[in-house]
């Protein structure tokens, strides 16, 4: 029921009450009639107003419960732009400023009183203005912008800072332009750790640059110190068996130090050669089958004489079903001798145990135990890196160019393997090389 509708009802009951009034003054019999008539009229028309009545009484209850529920959300609107974490903006089509929150009056440092009316562009520095009038004329063809940064001077003094604009177009029912909705967001952390990202990636780069370097000038040294230290050996060894009983035992003994120093400058160049195709990963492997037992066994036999002129023990554990894997034997056997002769340089007492273990039927495991030194465990984490050694003054006792652990991890790593480290300060070190059977 309407208000139109029930003001039909009314001019109804109006017109009949006017046509019997008209009739009244005709006989007392037709008076009579029209007088029954009449109430009857009356109390039809009462019951129709009456029932008119209720349907409106119900329709202002809803209107009167719509119109508080609008106005709840409208409230409820409110209290979340007044309150929200990010500043918001509404503007005429001319940029000026309708509507602003409080984080916005926040962010320009003005209040909300001075900030209605004004236009956004006097919160732009001048040496931007230009390219944001630009920006405001292409909006009208544009729903919606995402991530306009730009820089927004506040007022009262403070600095600028680098910002985020979100605009939405506002338009009525007929799709006229209206204005826009602004969110604006302080991204000046956001700019902060960006910034701080490229100069750490700049610094990689750097580094990457420096680590290629190095790594070619120590393949291009390597080569160049390896063929006249082979022509050194070459000729040292020659002198040395030709004419082995023309010497006088000190020259023989000078000589035998020649050979000795240089197989030792060898090795260290092999390491060198090695490291440089690891970094380069110009290192293939050369699978084959093999017995890791006895691979493991003819090493430690090798490096025997070492440890027995420091009256160390070297001791072999085999425990495992099936000792066949395929790996690359001589590799697997430089990573052995790395650590080997690792534990040996710095044990003084007791000795060096190696152990062969299944893990499971797809992995095997070798240790490499000692009774030395052990490692601090602040350096634990950088054992494992080229030309680091716990000791890196001048006068260390032990000798090297800490490229042995690198190398082995490096061939670990590209075994599909992994290698650690556990140790305590005097009272040894634990080597765990992890490998699958096939790789």
């Amino acid at each position: 029921m309407n208000l139109e509708k029930f003001g039909q009802q009314i001019e109804e009951v109006r017109q009949r009450g006017q046509f019997l009034e008209n009739r009244t003054g005709e006989s007392p019999q037709l008076q009579e009639n029209l007088l029954l008539q009449a109430l009857e009229e009356l109390r039809t028309a009462l019951e129709e107003l009456r029932v008119a009545e209720e349907e409106l009484r119900e329709q202002n209850e809803k209107l009167t419960i719509a119109n508080q529920q609008v106005a709840l959300e409208r409230r409820r609107y409110q209290e979340l732009f007044d309150f929200a974490p990010d500043g918001y903006l509404v503007t005429n089509t001319d940029g000026k400023i309708l509507e602003a929150n409080r984080a916005a009056t926040q962010l320009l440092n003005i209040s909300k009183s001075f900030l209605i009316d004004k236009p956004l562009i006097n919160f732009i520095p001048e040496q931007e203005r230009r390219a944001f009038r630009t920006q405001l004329l292409q909006l009208s063809d544009i729903e919606r912008m995402q991530e306009w940064e730009i820089r927004l001077q506040p007022r009262k003094g403070r600095h600028t800072f680098d910002a985020s604009l979100s605009v939405t177009t506002v338009r009525d029912h007929k799709g006229k332009l209206l204005g826009w909705r602004w969110l604006v967001r302080d991204i000046t952390s956001r700019k902060q750790v960006e910034e701080k990202l490229r100069s750490i990636q700049l610094q990689n780069l750097e580094l990457q640059e420096v680590t290629r370097i190095k790594t070619q000038m120590m393949s291009v040294v390597s080569h160049e110190l390896r063929t006249p230290l082979n022509s050194i050996l070459g000729f040292s060894q020659l002198l040395l068996h030709r004419y082995h009983n023309l010497f006088v035992p000190e020259l023989k003994d000078m000589i035998e130090r020649i050979i000795r120093s240089g197989k030792h400058l060898l090795a260290l160049i092999e390491n060198m050669l090695d490291f440089s195709r690891l970094e380069r990963n110009r290192l293939e492997l050369n699978l084959q089958e093999l017995n890791l037992v006895d691979l493991v066994t003819a090493t430690i036999e090798e490096l025997r004489c070492l440890g027995e002129q420091k009256n160390l023990t070297l001791v072999l554990h085999a425990n495992i079903e099936n000792p066949r894997i395929v790996n690359d034997s001589a590799r697997l056997r430089q990573v052995l001798v790395n650590l080997l002769s690792n534990a040996i340089k710095f044990t003084d007492t007791g000795g060096v145990f190696v152990e062969v273990q299944q893990l499971n039927q797809d992995q095997v495991v070798l240790m490499v135990k000692d009774t030395g030194i052990g490692i601090p465990e602040s350096e634990l984490a950088h054992i494992c890196q080229e030309f680091w050694q716990v000791d890196r003054s001048t006068v260390r006792k032990h000798s090297g160019i800490g490229l042995g652990l690198a190398i082995a991890d490096k061939l670990v790593r590209l075994m599909n393997g992994t290698i650690t480290v556990e140790s305590n300060l005097g009272e040894g070190s634990t080597f765990r090389v992890e490998l699958p059977r096939q790789i």
